[in-house]
């Protein structure tokens, strides 16, 4: 039996789907669940705890009766990415302020449970603090990437 994964086997599955996605550029029909299911070897449940991450993260989006499909034009950056991205563009520096729970779901149109999930994982990697009765501040400012 495989050693279960500590991040979780849907985040790891939901990794592995968005490198799919990617690799399929102009695909717009996915699997279905039970190919994904077949692909890789785990529950319904798992692939779909994988395409809420992705659903999450406007990667892609439910069609009633047709099943999963890559999510039509707009911003294709994961929600991490598009949060990271806001120290940069909202001008941030070392101990501003970051903007709250509220703002960002209401900025990115994301559910309050995706927002905490990226922003716990944003102070696990240095760039956030937490200032309890405060909020959070800007501890690192990101490294800069290059996108295709």
């Amino acid at each position: 039996m495989p050693e279960a994964s500590p991040r979780g086997t849907y985040l790891v599955i939901a990794e592995a789907m968005r490198n799919e996605i990617a690799e399929r550029e102009g695909a717009v029909a996915l699997p279905s669940e039970a190919e994904f299911m077949e692909a890789h070897r785990v529950s319904r449940n798992t692939i779909r705890r994988a395409l809420k991450v992705l659903e999450a993260d406007g990667l892609v989006e439910s069609a009633p009766g047709i099943g999963w499909r890559v999510a039509q034009g707009g911003d294709r950056r994961s929600l991490v990415e598009k949060m990271t991205d806001v120290i940069t563009e909202d001008s941030l520096s070392v101990g501003d302020t970051y903007p709250s729970e509220a703002k960002l779901c209401e900025r990115f149109g994301s559910s309050r449970t995706a927002v905490r999930r990226v922003l716990a994982q944003m102070e696990g990697n240095g760039l956030l603090a937490t200032i309890h009765g405060k909020g959070r501040t800007v501890r690192a400012l990101p490294t800069p990437t290059v996108r295709p």
